[in-house]
Formats: C-alpha cells, sequence, structure tokens
C-alpha cells in the first residue's frame, strides 16, 4: 500500500519519472512537458505558439484576475507577450448570478490591463467542487520563433531576482481568520491583504523587460515558494545556485504574516517574484533597467558547475514536500 499523495505539486521524482515517459514529441514541438519548464512551445508555419495552464485553487479571492495573471506569467517568462485566454470555470452549487459576474468582470478587467483577450473555454456549476476554481490557459506566440527556457541558465551566470516575495502568500494568508494574525501590527497586516494588487503578482513587465535584457533564462517561482523556483531552475538547467541569502528581496508583511502563521517564507507561494539569469555582464544593467521602471531588483546569486541550490553557508537550501500555504490552510481544515 502506497503512501496517499499530499495537497499540492506532484513530488518532482514522480513527476519527473511520468514525464520521461513520453518519448516520441512531433518535430515541431520545440519544447515539452519538462520539470520546472513553465508552459510549451510548438512550432507552426508563420512562428512559435507559446501556451501554459494553471488552476487557481489555493483562493477564491478575486480568482478570475488571479487566474488571468498566473497562466500570463507562466507565458511572459519565455519571452512573450501573453495574447490569448482560456478558462475552465467550476462554481460550487449555490453560486448566484451575481457572482459569475464578478468573476468575469475580475477576468476581463485583469485581460485588459495585459492587452490580452478571452479566447473560449467551460463555465459549469457542480457538486464536485466546494469552491469556485479556475483552469486557465495563456497563449503567446513569437513570430522570430525564439523563445526562452527555465533550462537556459549556464554556469558563470549570475542570478537576479526580480519583485519581492512571499507576495501571493501574504495576501493569502492574510485573509485568513486566524487569531495569531492579531499579534501583526494593522498596518502591516493590511499591506498583506492588498499584496494581489500592490505590489502585485504579475512579473509580465519583468520578465519582458529581462528578455529584451538579454537572459538567458526566467522562471516565475509560485507553489513551494523561492525555494522551489530556485531548485526548479538549477534542475532544468543542471547547474548548481550558489545564493547571497543577505540579497534576497523580502516582502516584509509577507515575512510578518508568515512568521505569525508558522510559515517559512522560503517555501510560501511566490507569485510576483522572478528569477532570470543573466550573463555576467548583463546582470547589473538589467537590474538597473527594472528599477527604473519600478521593480526591485538584485543579483542573488551565481550559478556554477554541478547541482542543487546552496545557501551562504553552502549548505543545501531546503525544499518543502509542499507548499506551507497548503500546508497551513489543510492543518485549519482539519481541525474545523
Amino acid at each position: 500500500m502506497t503512501t496517499p499523495l499530499r495537497q499540492g505539486k506532484l513530488p518532482s521524482a514522480l513527476l519527473r519519472e511520468i514525464l520521461a515517459e513520453q518519448t516520441d514529441l512531433p518535430a515541431e514541438v520545440r519544447l515539452g512537458p519538462a520539470l520546472g519548464e513553465d508552459g510549451c512551445a510548438i512550432d507552426v508555419p508563420e512562428g512559435t505558439l507559446i501556451a501554459a495552464a494553471d488552476p487557481i485553487t489555493l483562493t477564491s479571492n478575486d480568482i478570475g484576475a488571479h487566474a488571468v495573471t498566473i497562466n500570463a506569467n507562466d507565458v511572459a517568462v519565455m519571452g512573450v507577450r501573453p495574447r490569448w485566454f482560456l478558462a475552465v470555470v467550476l462554481l460550487p452549487t449555490g453560486t448566484r448570478e451575481s457572482d459569475v459576474r464578478a468573476l468575469f468582470t475580475s477576468m476581463r478587467s485583469a485581460l485588459d490591463d495585459l492587452g490580452a483577450t478571452l479566447v473560449g473555454g467551460h463555465t459549469e456549476v457542480s457538486d464536485a467542487v466546494n469552491q469556485p476554481i479556475v483552469v486557465g490557459q495563456m497563449m503567446g506566440f513569437s513570430q522570430n520563433q525564439r523563445f526562452l527556457r527555465t533550462g537556459g541558465v549556464r554556469a558563470g551566470d549570475l542570478i537576479v531576482q526580480a519583485g519581492l516575495a512571499p507576495v501571493e502568500a501574504a495576501a493569502v494568508l492574510a485573509a485568513e481568520t486566524n487569531p495569531r494574525l492579531d499579534a501583526i501590527d494593522p498596518e502591516v497586516l493590511a499591506l498583506a491583504r492588498k499584496a494581489i494588487a500592490r505590489p502585485g503578482i504579475s512579473v509580465v513587465d519583468a520578465a519582458l523587460l529581462s528578455t529584451d535584457a538579454g537572459a538567458t533564462a526566467l522562471h516565475d517561482p509560485t507553489e513551494g515558494g523561492l525555494s522551489a523556483g530556485l531548485h526548479e531552475l538549477a534542475d532544468a538547467s543542471g547547474i548548481q545556485i550558489q545564493l547571497d541569502e543577505e540579497a534576497i528581496l523580502w516582502f516584509e508583511p509577507g515575512r510578518a504574516v508568515c512568521g505569525a502563521l508558522g510559515v517559512d517564507p522560503w517555501g510560501a507561494l511566490a507569485s510576483g517574484a522572478l528569477l532570470a539569469g543573466f550573463p555576467p555582464d548583463r546582470a547589473a544593467d538589467a537590474c538597473r533597467l527594472l528599477e527604473d521602471r519600478g521593480v526591485p531588483a538584485r543579483i542573488i546569486g551565481k550559478a556554477v558547475t554541478g547541482s542543487g541550490v546552496l545557501r551562504s553557508d553552502r549548505s543545501p537550501l531546503p525544499t518543502f514536500a509542499h507548499d506551507e500555504v497548503a500546508r497551513v490552510l489543510g492543518d485549519r481544515s482539519r481541525t474545523e
């Protein structure tokens, strides 16, 4: 009898094994399913289609906009502007028409901000779900057939973090009703609750700017936090990342919420941060460009020959069996 899987992403070893079983991809698939990669790339006569899909399951707050942003990030980190969006919307029994209208208004507003369009999908009310779930798919198009991979970092590259972490975790956790949050300064807690809007979880502009600045690879850390994102970047690229922990860009209201709830910020939902590899002669200029556009950016490490991610003291950066937000919310549901 095998142990049941826990909530969150599949274990890396299991996912790697499953994906390795598919060896017959057609020639037009230039990037197929792979551990750590954010989307796929398929050649068509006029260029290359970029597509990515992701669900929103850990929160139901402003879920329409959330789904757009998370999926747009996955296309943008491949160096391509998001353009077309499909959504499967699953709604629990008891959903009202006003709830549906609000969800789609939120979704369209986020799409308008991106310059992208809703082009299809499916919507239904089902007793198979107990909260709204949106499974989104975003697509973009590269006319010159160029795109970036998570696995593009080379030994010698510098690793840049653009944006703060953990922004998404701050908003999701701060929305909870938990007496331990009462210990946080009310102004700090208010900033955490508004984090989805400011500083925000979109990395589209930062990703496209980084692409123009000469990035060798981009990655959007989400579930599993900065730790998972860094390990995915290293694993996909076949290199080791040596971190400068003092340089990490933390969202302090997020760290405050994490501290109050016993959450390790390294392993908590990190949408809003971007990881990028740059040649050594381009990293500093890229940081200045991002900062000039209002995006906090800093060199946080370097890529060397080897594997894994090492902290400043050269000990391994821990990985998390599942996202810290999912762990806390799961623990709460089991005690209710």
